[in-house]
This record gives structure tokens, C-alpha cells and sequence, in this order.
């Protein structure tokens, strides 16, 4: 199982194939399983690298406070312990986070960008924001990680064929420290790199599913910020594109991808 072993915790991560590196970033709760449908098919072409995110997966779980800039820095570590001057980062949701971090505190690491069901900022301003970041955090307290888990899991993947997708993200969240789980929702809270997204030149691409929790204009108003940076809508999809629509989801970024070879 390789390990990266930083100052306050081990940091799991995976490698397949040769080529440019790509690196996938996962969401909230989750872990590199994430991209379970990805790995094995661009690593056909590409050094494929996914990462456990502290307090994610086979990664260690420090004590909080938790932050995007932390596990940025978590995450270039890795990259120069792998010996990675650049790659294609790819992010979904609070990995869209990390990603946009990254390409503000190291720009020149990043090849290409690849957003997914994200945004470059957290800042909670209505009374609905609030209210469901409050109810998530109450539900987690009083009821627990599997509790709030199945609630989610109905909204990720509601087709009725889903089942399973539901049964293993339900699993998966489960296996998580809570400690680490709300740690890592409250470092998101707050985080913005907003004012800093017309400095970004590197290639980027914004992905959204038609029924994100995010509608698609929210993209368009920050895609509109960016110097370098198309948006492209899977239709009939939810927040855990990759693993709903992954054929759809590939063939996207597949494509993204081998314009910036082309390039």
C-alpha cells in the first residue's frame, strides 16, 4: 500500500499506467474509489495517480482543524514525492476545491485543469445555504455517518436502477472517522480563491451535471472569470457524475485531454 509519510499524517495513494500524469482528486467522504471507473481506462494512456485525501479512505485522520490550502499542500507533497513537475489535475466536488487551490498556490505544477460539480469558493450567504450545511452538520452529530450517508446517497443516485451505486456510497462514507468527516465539511465552509480566478491561464474545464446541486448558470458565472476555461453539461446526470454516468464522464474529458496533447 504506498504511503507518503508527511509531518502530521500518512497519505495513501495509487498509481497505474505511464504517460503524462493525471492526477483525480475525490469528494467529500469519499477516497481514489471514487475513480474506479477512470483509472483503469486512462491509464491506458496516461500515469494515472489518485489520492486519499487526509482524513479520507486508508489515509491518516489528524486532529482537526482541517482546510483546502492543507490538503493542497497534502497534495503537491505527494506530487514531488513522485517526482511530477506538472500534470492534469482532476477534481470533483471539494477535490474541485483542491484543484483550484492548487492552481493558485503553484500554477506552474498544473498542465491542465479538469473541474467537476465544484467551485472555486464556499462562502454561505442565503438562509437555504445555511440551513442545509447546519442540517448536514446536525444529522451528523446526532445520528451519525451512516444515517447522513443514506440520506445523500438518495440524491446522488435516484435513479431506481441504482441501488448498488447507492448500497456502496453508503458503505464507503460509512468507513469514514466523523472526527475527520466534519472537519473536513467546516474547512470547506468559509474557503474562497474567487478574486484570484483571472490569474489562472492553465487550460481548464468545467463539467457539470444537468441536475448538480449547483444549477448549470452558477458554473457560467465563474467560468466567466477564467482567462482559459469551457464548460461542458452531462445531461441526465447528479453530483457523483463519474460514478453515475461514467462512460459519458470519459468520454468528456477524454477528449479535453487529448486537445491539450494535440495543443
Amino acid at each position: 500500500m504506498p504511503l507518503l509519510k508527511l509531518k502530521d499524517l500518512n497519505l495513501h495513494y495509487d498509481e497505474e499506467g505511464s504517460g503524462a500524469p493525471l492526477l483525480f482528486i475525490h469528494g467529500l467522504g469519499s477516497s481514489g474509489l471514487d475513480w474506479e471507473y477512470q483509472q483503469p481506462v486512462f491509464a491506458l494512456s496516461y500515469r494515472v495517480i489518485t489520492v486519499d485525501l487526509r482524513g479520507h479512505g486508508r489515509s491518516g485522520t489528524p486532529k482537526g482543524p482541517y482546510s483546502i490550502p492543507q490538503m493542497a499542500a497534502d497534495v503537491l507533497a505527494l506530487l514531488d514525492h513522485l517526482g511530477i513537475a506538472k500534470a492534469h489535475v482532476v477534481g470533483l466536488s471539494m477535490g474541485g476545491a483542491v484543484a483550484f487551490q492548487l492552481a493558485v498556490d503553484a500554477p506552474q505544477r498544473l498542465s491542465s485543469m479538469t473541474i467537476v460539480n465544484s467551485a472555486p469558493y464556499m462562502i454561505l450567504k442565503t438562509f437555504r445555504e445555511k440551513s442545509v450545511i447546519g442540517l448536514r452538520l446536525l444529522i451528523l452529530k446526532l445520528f451519525g455517518l451512516p444515517t447522513m450517508s443514506k440520506i445523500i446517497s438518495k440524491k446522488l443516485f435516484p435513479d431506481p436502477a441504482h441501488q448498488q451505486l447507492r448500497d456502496t456510497f453508503v458503505e464507503r462514507i460509512s468507513r469514514n472517522d466523523q472526527a475527520a468527516y466534519t472537519a473536513s465539511l467546516k474547512g470547506l465552509i468559509g474557503w474562497s480563491v474567487k478574486e484570484q480566478l483571472a490569474s489562472l491561464n492553465c487550460p481548464t474545464l468545467i463539467i457539470s451535471a444537468d441536475q448538480d446541486y449547483t444549477p448549470v448558470s452558477f458554473k457560467q458565472e465563474y467560468i466567466a472569470l477564467l482567462p482559459n476555461a469551457t464548460l461542458a453539461v452531462v445531461p441526465n446526470s447528479h453530483h457523483a457524475l463519474p460514478l453515475e454516468r461514467p462512460e459519458a464522464f470519459n468520454q468528456v474529458l477524454g477528449e479535453f485531454l487529448a486537445a491539450q496533447a494535440a495543443r
